[in-house]
């Protein structure tokens, strides 16, 4: 007794020991924190490095607010808190300032500034009056020649999410993502006439991930023993809304470059030409994609040849049915990106274990359907209708199945598939019982070369 009692507790001491570790391995936080400088986004540090403008432009931010009304999600329950930063006014002024392109002026609590410029006057007036008559006047305020506008005008959740995972013998592990997405809009207004002089649209996703492990295991049959990990990372809101609004700012700067709104600002046009073309050539790139992030390029071409090797295995009416190789060549032609006609020989074979074994030749026409020919992994299906040959006669059939095709190369696409093979007659194997048809299926994979023109 003594020693089972002294073998929970050297196991209770070393699963202490292994979480103390577990914890130092995956940088899970163990002590408190003192307070540090705000982290700054990869646009902060594009902002800065601009090329300076001849003088800086005078521009006023009234408000730039969360517009969405949008609400934390939560699975326990109603949630009360925004999902997008109230101070985005504030994140949008930073910005301003790290370009070195504008002098921001305080708008958005202009009464408060105002209040204060009364109580100025109305001290000097009443305590300064017998003492210094010629004290000067408060300076004028600044004033914007362009107003900001715009707003953080959409927040959508759970635009993608996946994961992965596998158990075996109690041991398991997963791993889980999600997408959430802001969008924000950026307008700059002329305050001499009130003209719209440049828009701008940015959009970021918010990644959230997690992994987690476990295990459980009956140690006798009264006793389990079980164990998990796990971490989970969440992008913060704040640092995805102030990376938004620097590439909004950015791409305010630079397209107010490209189409002359900023006028005596920019004194060399040559100077800026460099950030134009890269920002052009950033804005083709985008024009392409989808939501995602995923930038489709159709690089599948009219015609394609193919070749891959099978497993089959036959269901006829003998029993104890083995698996046995085959191949397949064939040719496609696409009617349109989305659907091509196929054409192919192929060899299978059907075999009994000690009753049968024989080989077919067989030719097919299938009209194939890619689902997402715009990406580089589509699923497909395909369907048709086929001829069995053997040495004594031929046979007719139908066929479907589907799979996976991933573009390697620009031309060079991998393809993952199976088939199920439907005879229309019950005499593969020249043996005639019950009413089912003989049939086949099959798994393949093989490589698919695109040519002729897109």
């Amino acid at each position: 007794m003594r020693i089972y009692t002294k073998f929970r507790i050297v196991v209770a001491s070393a699963l202490v020991f292994l979480l103390q570790s577990c914890t130092s391995i995956l940088g899970l936080p163990a002590e408190k924190e003192k307070s540090m400088i705000g982290e700054i986004t990869p646009y902060t540090t594009e902002l800065r490095n601009l090329p300076l403008p001849k003088e800086k432009i005078v521009i006023g931010v009234y408000k730039f607010r969360d517009q969405t009304g949008q609400y934390k999600p939560s699975e326990n329950g109603n949630n009360w808190s925004t999902a997008v930063p109230q101070g985005t006014t504030t994140i949008l002024i930073k910005a301003l300032e790290d370009s070195r392109w504008f002098t921001p002026i305080e708008r958005e609590n202009i009464a408060n500034l105002l209040n204060e410029r009364q109580i100025i006057r109305s001290t000097r007036q009443e305590y300064l009056k017998d003492v210094d008559k010629s004290s000067p006047a408060l300076p004028p305020l600044l004033y914007a020649g362009t107003l900001l506008e715009g707003g953080v005008i959409s927040y959508d959740s759970n635009i993608m999410t996946g994961g992965i995972g596998a158990r075996y013998f109690g041991i398991g592990a997963s791993t889980q993502y999600r997408q959430d997405r802001i969008t924000i809009y950026l307008r700059a207004v002329s305050t001499l006439n009130g003209e719209i002089l440049k828009t701008v649209y940015v959009s970021k996703t918010i990644l959230s991930t997690s992994i987690n492990g476990s295990f459980f295991k009956y140690v006798d049959t009264e006793r389990l023993l079980e164990g998990e990990v796990g971490v989970t990372q969440n992008e913060p809101i704040q640092m995805a809304v102030t990376d938004a609004i620097e590439k909004a700012v950015k791409s305010l700067i630079v397209e107010g470059i490209r189409d002359k709104i900023w006028g005596k600002a920019i004194d060399t046009p040559s100077k800026y030409q460099k950030l134009v073309d890269e920002y052009n050539a950033e804005q083709e790139i985008s024009n392409n994609r989808l939501v995602g992030n995923k930038y489709p390029t159709n690089n599948r071409q009219n015609i394609s040849v193919f070749a891959q090797i099978e497993a089959n295995k036959g269901r006829v009416d003998y029993v104890n049915p083995k698996t046995t190789v085959g191949g397949k060549l064939g040719i496609k032609y696409f009617l349109a990106d989305n659907f091509n006609l196929e054409a192919n020989a192929n060899v299978f074979s059907i075999e009994n274990e000690k009753i049968l074994s024989r080989t077919f030749v067989s030719t097919e026409v299938n009209l194939e359907y890619l689902i997402i020919p715009q990406f580089k992994l589509s699923p497909y299906i395909y369907a048709g209708l086929g001829t069995v040959f053997s040495t004594d006669k031929a046979r007719y059939k139908g066929q479907f199945g589907g799979g996976l095709e991933y573009l390697v190369q620009k031309n060079l696409g991998l393809r993952l598939s199976s088939q199920y093979d439907m005879g229309f007659t019950d005499d593969w194997e020249d043996f005639v019982n019950g009413k089912r048809k003989d049939q086949a299926l099959r798994f393949a994979l093989g490589i698919n070369f695109y040519i002729g023109k897109k």
